[in-house]
């Protein structure tokens, strides 16, 4: 996303010309011409006109005129499947066009097509062709050298790319089989011709330790290094509060508070405090590291965290949004020392209702640097040794407690969604290899903290939603009908029943039949297809509030250093505390946040993409040490091809349709179904099951499963 600031405001000018009724079409030198672009400017222009056909914002003529979309031939994004057919996403439509292979126009993965919709919706998924492609989405990929005698080949890392990229000989840069190497497309192939490109980059043999991190991160271009401007500007930062930086700014360098964080945090953005009145009233001070104050807007620090949209948590490494100088450093909140923060204070009753808040810059200095071990000792396990050491803590972790109960029930009264799915954490040894798979238990420290940081989003977004002021808010749609009520039906199967009335259902229906089938057998199945008819969150500049969390106004304020959203809205917010939102400023960011808000949703997805392969690749070579161990798991998915079962450890594998002995098997989508044609064996969601390891593919991160000899169901 590295534009210029002015672009929107370019691309907003010529889109307004197009749609404009007396609009002549013109060609692009009889627009320059109209829109007095000069000489200097010609290819800046160009460049803009380039970006608004990309994004289906105008149209080309065949006479090369430039006209307005046409509406009948939707833009979007294709997603190519390695069978050759393919879907487009496009913005605005419910549901993804089906593209069958022989209407893909040879159209690569990631590219941006113009379609004609083939049929009508017929509540099914519409097909349509596509009839021009107007830019490649991926210029370079990674994948798996193979020499041949004369020339090359690359076995794509993404399967959804089917055909593999030929490299002649001379344009190999060495690569030897075995080789994970990036290749730039010089080709896209057709019909006829393989896709055809040149080694850019030799990463390491495939089993050369951390080389399978290193594909992930240059396959979803995760930037790593920062730039030397971004760097030096880096330095310039102060390592300690100023004089200067105080002034203004509420004391709270007295009142007491902590933060709590995993032992290996060092990145520490949010600090609490709490304490009770005499009233019996919870003052809840949630209070986050004043960002905006070191980065400002349209600094190369700014462009690049943008750029990036957020933090990446790899198994093995953290790419950091911000250099480790700011995220470690002057931003993070340390105990013992001077910070710069922007707090929400919160009034709190006993019902759990914030009856009065206040948002304000301050300047903090935390007591103690706490874990969430420490605190689950000391509020669980009621360690004594732990309590002896932070005995001047205690009563305000007890009263935390108390809150953060407060807190969860009146959520859970309103409806708000709660899915409890197992968590792990991969243990690596010194040279990359997993050792171990560990649990993630969120306790008593992890819930309070989270109960907090949904307080203070949700009083940020709704202060600034009811002063109608440009914002980005954290959204969440309410689910697909059609699939809520394909889940209601399925679930009177098992005796349960959901109210859905008309097009619409309420959180608190999904939260009542979650509570209904807590520590059933059935749970796991029906949480994780309750899960699949959610949609996916995303930043808005619209407040349409969140679903899952059953709340009109919800924003990101709580996370400044790892989230670009969070340090958007902190300006905004100084700026009105400050009283400089001027009517130009508030122009400035109705141009601005739409494009911000898309870009890390769209950044927000690559993260959560590259972080669950990474999980993938190395839970499967875990595996491959305990290839032929027999294990317990619980189905977790019915395709055609299979049966997926995940074990207690989390790692999930393939039971393939193939390996089931003694019958033809068919799936029964419906009823979510294995079905044995003849013997009437079924395998159904969430039953338990006996598998062995059959075998794994490390470079795919795919676990293979068979049933055991004389398997035995669990069920």
């Amino acid at each position: 996303m590295k534009t210029d600031p002015q672009l929107e405001k370019r691309k907003n000018l010529i889109c307004e010309l197009v749609a404009d009724e007396t609009y002549v079409p013109m060609k692009e030198k009889e627009m320059a011409a109209f829109m007095q672009v000069s000489g200097t400017d010609r290819e800046v222009f160009r460049e803009v006109l380039r970006t608004l056909l990309a994004e289906g914002r105008i149209q080309l003529t065949s006479q090369g005129r430039y006209v307005k979309p046409d509406s009948e031939r939707p833009v979007g994004t294709f997603v190519s499947h390695a069978r050759g057919f393919g879907f487009v996403e496009v913005e605005g439509f419910e549901k993804d066009f089906y593209i069958p292979a022989e209407h893909t126009k040879g159209a690569f993965h990631l590219d941006r097509v113009q379609i004609m919709p083939l049929t009508g919706d017929g509540g099914k998924r519409r097909e349509a062709a596509v009839v021009r492609i107007l830019e490649h989405g991926i210029k370079q990929l990674v994948g798996t050298y193979e020499q041949s005698r004369n020339f090359g080949f690359v076995i794509p890392d993404n399967g959804k790319i089917g055909a593999d990229v030929f490299v002649p000989a001379e344009r190999s840069r060495g690569a030897v089989t075995g080789a994970k190497v990036v290749v730039e497309l010089t080709s896209y192939g057709d019909e006829s011709h393989k896709p055809e490109g040149k080694v850019v980059e030799i990463l390491g043999h495939i089993n050369d330790p951390g080389v399978d991190i290193l594909s992930v991160v240059r396959r979803y271009e995760l930037p790593v290094e920062f730039g030397e401007k971004v760097l030096n500007q880096a330095g310039r930062v102060p390592e300690e509060v100023s004089e200067a930086d105080r002034a203004g700014r509420m004391d709270l360098r007295d009142l007491q508070m902590v933060t709590i964080d995993g032992e290996d945090a060092k990145d520490l953005d949010d600090a609490v405090s709490l304490y009770q009145d005499e009233e019996g009233l919870y003052h809840l001070g949630v209070h986050i590291a004043d960002v905006a104050n070191y980065v400002q807007e349209n600094s190369a620090l700014d462009w690049e965290a943008l750029e990036r949209g957020t933090s990446v948590y790899l198994v093995d490494r953290v790419i950091p949004m911000l250099p480790h100088r700011l995220s470690n450093g002057i931003c993070s909140l340390n105990q013992g020392v001077d910070r710069l923060a922007l707090s929400c204070l919160m009034t709190i009753d006993g019902k759990g209702e914030v009856t009065d808040y206040q948002i304000v810059e301050t300047v903090i200095r935390v007591n103690r640097r706490m874990s969430y071990t420490s605190v689950r000792k000391i509020l669980e396990d009621h360690d004594e040794g732990e309590i002896g050491e932070y005995e001047a803590l205690v009563p305000m972790f007890e009263q935390m407690e108390e809150l953060a109960a407060i807190l969860r029930k009146r959520r859970h009264k309103r409806g708000s969604i709660d899915f409890d799915f197992a968590e792990s954490k991969i243990i690596l040894d010194g040279e990359g290899h997993p050792v171990d798979i560990q649990p993630y238990e969120r306790n008593v420290a992890t819930r309070m903290i989270e109960d907090f940081m949904l307080a203070a989003n949700e009083t940020v977004a709704q202060h600034f939603f009811w002063m109608e002021l440009p914002f980005v808010y954290r959204t969440h749609e309410e689910p697909d009908t059609d699939k809520i009520r394909k889940l209601a039906t399925f679930i009177r199967n098992f005796g349960y029943h959901m109210k859905v009335t008309g097009e619409e259902i309420h959180p608190k229906e999904v939260q009542k039949l979650l509570d209904k089938i807590a520590d059933t057998k059935e749970e796991m199945m029906i949480s994780r297809l309750t899960l699949r008819s959610m949609k996916q969150a995303k930043y808005t500049v619209e407040c349409t509030g969140h679903f899952g969390l059953a709340c009109r106004h919800y924003c990101h304020f709580t996370s400044p250093i790892r989230r670009y959203p969070d340090l958007q809205i902190h300006r905004i917010i100084k700026e009105q505390l400050r009283g400089k939102l001027t009517e130009e400023r508030m122009k400035h960011y109705e141009e601005r946040l739409p494009e911000v808000a898309r870009h890390a949703s769209r950044m927000e997805r690559r993260a959560a993409e590259a972080e669950r392969e990474t999980d993938k690749r190395k839970k499967a070579e875990y595996m491959e040490e305990h290839t032929g161990e027999v294990y317990e798991g619980v189905i977790s998915g019915i395709t055609q091809w299979g049966i997926y079962v995940e074990l207690q450890n989390t790692v999930e594998g393939l039971l393939h349709v193939s390996a089931l002995p003694g019958d033809y098997f068919y799936c029964d989508e419906e009823a979510c179904e294995m079905v044995g044609k003849e013997s009437g064996i079924v395998y159904k969601l969430g039953q338990r099951l006996a598998v062995q390891v059959k075998g794994v593919d490390r470079q795919a991160g795919n676990v293979d499963f068979k049933l055991p000899e004389a398997a035995e169901d669990l069920a």
